[in-house]
């Protein structure tokens, strides 16, 4: 089934203006989802319900508005009218504001993926654009307005076509400085057979059709079964080790080497072509010359 836009914007860098087609880069992969029911022999589902904590009663829904926390179960009070005039408003465009290195920007930031094909009469500038990008191995940054928020987001070349990832911003990453990591002395022995153990597993590529979800088949075939009538076989879970286990680093590479090393091809004996020994052959050539005269 083909691609459906799911929008239309305008990319603008300097004076030139690309009509673009806006597509989501990911599909949703059949999540497999639960409903909460009352427990047989009832079994109907179950309705979500608000419940005052004051009160200890159900609110319907007309009844609630949304408050934000300032303190301690104190809280201010904002109307639907008041929230809906603090959202951004909905733009069709993304203005580019800088070019960066592709490589500069951590993956860490990568949120919501896009494609951006070219809408009617932007084929040309999109191609230009494109091509430019990749051959300055840089990335463009700029913003755009949806659904009520402003979002930070990157064009970036891929293949023949560009993708636009929406960004998170810098106080939604937390920082690695946070976390405790020691400082910890490498020695070179064991630095020399990690990397032997990389290059032994290393690819040219990242292939992603080589992974699939194996929990989720499993929960389809558990599925199946059950509607089916089937009943299912629960396996019991091993014991996990207590603790971390202590090992010896260089012991554990060089397992690990030994475990990834190709095995040997097994010899192969040529008996019909296979030659005497240059003794046999020099006591050949007497009887050879005898037979001639």
């Amino acid at each position: 089934m083909a691609a459906r836009s799911i929008a239309s914007l305008t990319v603008s860098f300097g004076l030139v203006a690309i009509p673009v087609k806006l597509y989501s880069a990911t599909q949703p992969a059949g999540t497999i989802s639960f409903n909460l029911l009352h427990k047989p022999p009832c079994g109907s589902r179950l309705k979500q319900q608000y419940l005052c904590a004051k009160e200890g009663v159900v609110v319907p829904r007309e009844d609630t508005v949304k408050g934000y926390e300032f303190a301690k179960d104190q809280y201010v009070i904002f109307t639907p009218e008041e929230l809906k005039a603090l959202e951004e408003a909905g733009t069709h465009a993304v203005e580019v504001t800088e070019f960066v290195p592709i490589e500069s920007i951590d993956p860490v930031y990568f949120d919501k993926a896009y494609y951006l094909a070219p809408d009617k009469g932007g084929a040309k500038p999109y191609a230009l654009f494109t091509k430019a990008l990749r051959e300055t191995g840089r990335c463009a940054l700029g913003r755009w307005a949806a659904r009520g928020k402003q979002y930070i987001v990157m064009l970036r070349p891929v293949e023949d076509g560009l993708v636009m990832q929406q960004l998170l911003y810098a106080a939604e990453v937390r920082p690695i400085g946070e976390l405790e990591i020691p400082k910890t002395e490498v020695r070179d022995a064991e630095l020399k057979l990690a990397r032997q153990l990389i290059e032994q597993q290393a690819s040219t590529a990242f292939d992603p059709a080589a992974y699939t979800d194996e929990v989720k088949a499993r929960i389809e075939a558990a599925v199946q079964k059950k509607v089916e009538g089937q009943e299912i076989a629960l396996a019991e879970e091993a014991p996990s080790p207590g603790g971390a286990q202590v090992i010896d680093l260089m012991e554990a590479l060089r397992a690990s080497l030994k475990k990834r090393a190709p095995e040997p091809e097994p010899e192969r004996v040529q008996t019909a072509a296979r030659k005497p020994p240059k003794r046999a052959q020099q006591a050949a050539q007497p009887a050879k010359r005898a037979s001639k005269k």
